[in-house]
C-alpha cells in the first residue's frame, strides 16, 4: 500500500513539473476560449485560441497543444532573436524589458468580462498590462496594453504593439483587403509561407483606402465561406497601423498589430499612461462568413454608433450636382426623392463660403457658413423644403480640413500641419491643407463645427463627414520640438476626442465617414460614426467586388450603398437600372443621381425598389450574412443572402459578371436555413412588363436549397435576381 501511495506521489510530481504553470488565465465568449498561463516570476504564455473550453479541460489543453507555448506579449531584451511586441529605451540608456506576471483582475458588467494581467519588469519600475474584454453577446475578444512606468525621465516607446497572437502551423491562408481610390476592398487570399508578411499603412490620416487593418486566418487550407476553422483579427484604429506576421522555423505563426511605429516613437513622461488601440479577434469553425457573422453582431452591438437603429433611404447631391448648388434645384431633387419613397436628402459639397463661395475645391473649407448667394433663405430654408416633401434633412462637412484661400486660413495660418522653413505639399484644388488636430484649440474648432450647425438648425438628420487628404507635411506647431514624432498618434486622439464629444452633445445625429471614399472604413473610427462611404466608384459591377471585400469585417447596416447614373460617371458603363439597385440594396441603400435625367420607367421602378427595400430592410441591416459563391472566385456570377436570427426570413442576391454564349452557371446553393423545414420564394424587384421567374411562389426545403440548390435563369447581359423566402412550415 505504502509503495502504491509512493508511485502515485512520484507521478504527481513528474506531471507537476512537466507542466510548470502555476495558474491559467480563461477568457472566454459564448462560443470561443483563450488561454494564457503563467509561471511565478515569469512571462505571460499564450497557450490556446478557438472552441470554448471549461476550466476543467485546461489541463488537457496543456498536455495536448505543446507546440503554441510561446510568449505573449514578447518584448525586446532578454531574447533579442525574435520578433517583439514592445520595444523601449529607458532614460539611462539601457534597450531591455523583462516582464513577468504580477496579478491578474477581473470585472464583469452587463455583456462583457474584462481580464487585466499586469505585467512588471524585474528591474525597472515598468509596467505593461494587458486588458482582455470578452463579450457575452457576441464571440469577440478585444485585447489591447496600458503602458506605464514610474521611472525619473521620459521612456522612449520605440515599438508599441497592441497584442501578440500565434497561430499554429499548418496549411494556413491568410485572406486581407486592398486597394486604392476607387477600386477599395479588393481581396487577396494567399498561404502563409515562412518569412515575414507586412501589411502597413502612411496615410497619416486615412487608413483604409489601400491595405486594410484587418485579416482573417484560415487554418484548414484554402479559404472556404461557410465551412473551416478561421481566425479574424481587426486593429481598432484609425491611424497608421503595422500588421506583421512572422513564420520562423518553429510551429507558429506569429500576429503582431499596432500603431505603426515608423517615424513614430513616443517620449512616455513619467506616471502617464499609453493606451494601445484595440484588437478585436474572433475565432469560428463556420468559414469566413462565420468570422463575418461574428464581428457584424459585435459591430452592432456597440462598436458603431447606432447600430441597432435602422437606416434611412436617401438622395445625395453630389454626382447629381456636383458643386452646382442652388434653392431651386434643392427643391427639385428634394420632390423627387420624396416622390420615389426616399427619407432623406443630403445636400453635398458646393453650399458654404462668404467671402470665398466654395464653387470648386480650390478655396473655403474652413469657412462653414452658408453661402447666400446659391441659398438665400439659408438652411433654414432647406429644412422647411424638405419638411414640406416629408423627408429629413442632411448637410456635408469637411472639418479637418481647411484652404489657404479662405478665411479660417488667413485668421489661423498656425493651425495648419507644416514643416517649419519648407514649402507645404497642397492637397485638393492644390490649396487643401490638415489641419492640427494634436492642438486643444483645433479639437474645439472640429466640435465646434458640428455644434454651431447643430445649435443653428437643430433638424439636422444627417452630416456627410468627408477627409480628402493625406497628412503630405509632417510637422506641428503645437507640439514640443522633441515629441514632433508623436504627431501621427496625437493627431488620431485628437479626432477621436472631437467626435467624442459631438456624441455625447449630439446622439441621434446619424454621421458618415467618408474618407475620399473608402478611407475611413475602420473600427477606430466607427464608434464615432453610424456608416461610411464604401468608395466614390458608383459603377454597379465594380461595387459588387468592393461590397463583398467590404462585407468580411463590417455589416451592411454601416455600408452606404448608392443608385448612380448610366453612363457611370467613373467607369462609362451603361448599366440597367435593374442591376443598379440589386446591387445596391446589399447594404444601407441610397441613391447618387440627378433624378430629372430619370425616365419615367426607371422613376417608377426606383419606386417599387425603394417600396420593396422598405420591406426587407430589417433582414438585409440585421440580419446574418451568408456570402455563398465569391466575385473573386471568377465563376462568373456572385451570390450572397441575410437570414434572420429565427431563420424565419432571408433574402437571396444573384448576380451575373461576364456574359457569352454557351455560358455555363453554376447552381446556387444557399445556407443558413433550416434543413427539415420549407420556404417559399418570392422573386422581387420584377421589371415593369416581364414576369417572374419560375421559381417564383414555389416552396421548396431548407435542404434541397443548400444541398441541391436553384438553377436560375440570368440569361442576359448585367442579369440579376433577388429572392425573399418565407418560413411556411
Amino acid at each position: 500500500m505504502m509503495k502504491k501511495i509512493f508511485l502515485l506521489l512520484v507521478v504527481l510530481a513528474i506531471t507537476l513539473s512537466s507542466r510548470a504553470w502555476d495558474y491559467d488565465i480563461l477568457v472566454s465568449t459564448p462560443n470561443t476560449s483563450l488561454l494564457f498561463a503563467a509561471n511565478k516570476g515569469g512571462d505571460l504564455r499564450f497557450a490556446y485560441y478557438g472552441d470554448r473550453i471549461t476550466p476543467g479541460q485546461i489541463n488537457q489543453i496543456h498536455d495536448a497543444w505543446v507546440g503554441l507555448n510561446r510568449p505573449a506579449y514578447p518584448a525586446f531584451g532578454m531574447d533579442c532573436t525574435r520578433s517583439y511586441a514592445i520595444q523601449v529605451v529607458h532614460p539611462d540608456g539601457n534597450m531591455t524589458l523583462n516582464l513577468v506576471v504580477e496579478g491578474v483582475e477581473e470585472t464583469k458588467s452587463e455583456n462583457a468580462t474584462v481580464t487585466s494581467i499586469t505585467m512588471k519588469d524585474k528591474v525597472y519600475p515598468f509596467t505593461v498590462k494587458m486588458n482582455c474584454k470578452a463579450y457575452q453577446n457576441s464571440d469577440v475578444i478585444e485585447i489591447w496594453t496600458g503602458i506605464f512606468h514610474t521611472e525619473k525621465k521620459a521612456v522612449t516607446l520605440k515599438r508599441f504593439d497592441s497584442a501578440c497572437l500565434p497561430i499554429r502551423r499548418g496549411d494556413v491562408w491568410i485572406s486581407h483587403l486592398h486597394g486604392t481610390w476607387l477600386a477599395e476592398s479588393s481581396l487577396t487570399a494567399e498561404p502563409l509561407t515562412p518569412g515575414m508578411k507586412v501589411i502597413h499603412n502612411t496615410d497619416g490620416i486615412r487608413n483604409g483606402q489601400l491595405d486594410h487593418a484587418e485579416l482573417m486566418f484560415s487554418l484548414d487550407g484554402k479559404p472556404r465561406e461557410n465551412e473551416g476553422r478561421v481566425i479574424g483579427a481587426a486593429l481598432c484604429w484609425s491611424g497608421n497601423y503595422k500588421l506583421r506576421v512572422d513564420t520562423q522555423d518553429n510551429h507558429s505563426h506569429m500576429l503582431f498589430a499596432g500603431m505603426n511605429e515608423e517615424a513614430s516613437e513616443y517620449k512616455l513622461e513619467p506616471k502617464t499612461t499609453f493606451t494601445t488601440p484595440k484588437l478585436a479577434i474572433t475565432y469560428t469553425n463556420e468559414g469566413l462568413s462565420g468570422a463575418s457573422r461574428n464581428y457584424h453582431r459585435w459591430a452592432r452591438n456597440g462598436q458603431i454608433h447606432g447600430g441597432n437603429v435602422p437606416r434611412d433611404i436617401l438622395l445625395n447631391s453630389w454626382e447629381g450636382v456636383y458643386f452646382d448648388i442652388n434653392e431651386e434645384v434643392m427643391d427639385q431633387m428634394m420632390q423627387d426623392i420624396a416622390d420615389m419613397g426616399g427619407e432623406l436628402f443630403v445636400m453635398d459639397d458646393g453650399w458654404f463660403g462668404d467671402k470665398y463661395p466654395r464653387n470648386n475645391d480650390h478655396s473655403s473649407l474652413g469657412d462653414w457658413v452658408v453661402n447666400r448667394r446659391k441659398l438665400p433663405n439659408g438652411i433654414e430654408g432647406l429644412i422647411t423644403t424638405a419638411k414640406k416633401h416629408g423627408i429629413k434633412f442632411g448637410i456635408w462637412i469637411e472639418p479637418e480640413s481647411t484652404n489657404t484661400v479662405s478665411e479660417l486660413y488667413d485668421k489661423h495660418p498656425d493651425w495648419v500641419i507644416r514643416v517649419p522653413n519648407r514649402e507645404p505639399r497642397y492637397g485638393r484644388g492644390g490649396t487643401q491643407l490638415l489641419l492640427d488636430l494634436s492642438n486643444p484649440q483645433v479639437q474645439d474648432f472640429v466640435f465646434s463645427v458640428v455644434d454651431d450647425l447643430m445649435t443653428r438648425y437643430p433638424e439636422i438628420a444627417y452630416m456627410k463627414w468627408d477627409a480628402n487628404l493625406s497628412l503630405l507635411n509632417y510637422g506641428s506647431s503645437y507640439l514640443p520640438k522633441d515629441k514632433q514624432s508623436h504627431l501621427y498618434i496625437e493627431y488620431h486622439r485628437g479626432l477621436e476626442k472631437a467626435v467624442q464629444r459631438i456624441r455625447e452633445k449630439y446622439p441621434n445625429l446619424v454621421m458618415q465617414a467618408c474618407g475620399g471614399g473608402g478611407g475611413r472604413v475602420n473600427y477606430g473610427a466607427m464608434q464615432g460614426f453610424d456608416e461610411f462611404w464604401v468608395s466614390d466608384n458608383t459603377d454597379a459591377m465594380q461595387r459588387i467586388f468592393m461590397q463583398w471585400g467590404t462585407s468580411y469585417f463590417f455589416p451592411p447596416i454601416a455600408m452606404a450603398q448608392h443608385v448612380s447614373a448610366s453612363p457611370n460617371h467613373q467607369t462609362g458603363k451603361i448599366v440597367p437600372i435593374k442591376f443598379r439597385f440589386d446591387v445596391a440594396m446589399t447594404g444601407r441603400l441610397g441613391m447618387e443621381i440627378q433624378p430629372n435625367t430619370m425616365n419615367e420607367q426607371e422613376k417608377q421602378f426606383a419606386r417599387k425598389a425603394i417600396a420593396t427595400y422598405k420591406e426587407i430592410r430589417p433582414v438585409i441591416q440585421f440580419g446574418d450574412l451568408y456570402r455563398l459563391i465569391s466575385p473573386f472566385d471568377k465563376k462568373e456570377v456572385a451570390s450572397l443572402m441575410y437570414i434572420t436570427p429565427e431563420k424565419d426570413r432571408a433574402v437571396f442576391f444573384a448576380y451575373k459578371l461576364d456574359h457569352y454564349m454557351n455560358q455555363l452557371i453554376p447552381p446556387f446553393r444557399m445556407a443558413g436555413l433550416k434543413e427539415d423545414r420549407f420556404y417559399r420564394i418570392k422573386e422581387l424587384n420584377v421589371p415593369e412588363g416581364e414576369k417572374p421567374c419560375q421559381l417564383h411562389d414555389k416552396i421548396v426545403s431548407g435542404k434541397i436549397l443548400m444541398n441541391v440548390g436553384l438553377e436560375i435563369p440570368l440569361g442576359k447581359e448585367y442579369a440579376s435576381r433577388i429572392f425573399e423566402l418565407n418560413l411556411v412550415r
